[in-house]
This record gives C-alpha cells, structure tokens and sequence, in this order.
C-alpha cells in the first residue's frame, strides 16, 4: 500500500511505498519536544521505500546513545516530518501526524518510558520499554 504525507503548508511532500515495519510511542526527551511536551507517534519504516519532494531542513544532534540523529522539518511551517539515526541506515522514522490518511496506523509499543513525565498515561496493553529497544 502507497501511503502519501507531507507538511502543512505542502512545500514538502512524500510518498511511502512500503508498509510501516513499527509504530510506537516514544517519550523520549528529544521527542516530548518535538511533539510539545507529549510523546511522538511514529512509524519506523524503510528509508529506501520514502522519496520526497521538497527541501526540508534539518537539526542534526547526538542522541544518548552516541548516535547521529537527523530531524527533518518543513522550513517554512514548521512541521516536524522525518528522523533518522547514524546506527540504524536502514531505515527512518515518519510522524504520523504527517500522513494524509493515517488509517489502519495502530501504535504496538511505547518507548523511552523512563523519560515519560509523572502525569503521562501508559496504555498497559502496549508492549512498554523503558530506552530504545533493541
């Protein structure tokens, strides 16, 4: 199935030819900021299988781990699109907040649990990690 997403303002646009391989949750600190203060919602996918239209910007960082990451964003709107880390080229990481039709998108795990803030609300049937699983 052909997913197809883009950001708000629609200078950039992407089209995903391959089906989602993860959708988590993910608290981490890097994370709670992009999504102001709350958990992510992203799909892990094959970084082969998105092409993209546009020229977004990036914010390049360490990650705890001693990784690379690369945050993708739409310079104009501000939307936060893509993430992508040095230890895993293989694939990528999409907010789906992004996609034009997030049908059929269930988040199967919450990640970077010990980074939740107190007040966070775990869904207990979601397989919980409390890092970057393995």
């Amino acid at each position: 199935m052909t997913r197809t997403g883009g950001c708000r303002c629609g200078a950039i646009r992407y089209t995903l030819s391959a089906p989602p391989l993860a959708t988590r949750l993910c608290w981490c600190r890097d994370c709670q900021y992009w999504a102001l203060g709350n958990a992510a919602v992203n799909i892990v996918v094959p970084r082969a299988a998105v092409a993209t239209r546009g020229s977004p910007c990036h914010f390049d960082s360490t990650a705890e781990s001693g990784n690379r990451m690369r945050r993708s964003f739409c310079g104009t709107c501000g939307t936060q699109l893509f993430s992508e880390s040095s230890g895993n080229l293989q694939n990528m990481v999409i907010r789906v907040g992004t996609l034009d039709d997030a049908g059929g998108i269930v988040p199967t795990a919450v990640i970077w649990t010990d980074s939740a803030p107190a007040w966070a609300t775990l869904d207990p049937a979601l397989a919980a990690f409390p890092r970057q699983p393995g």
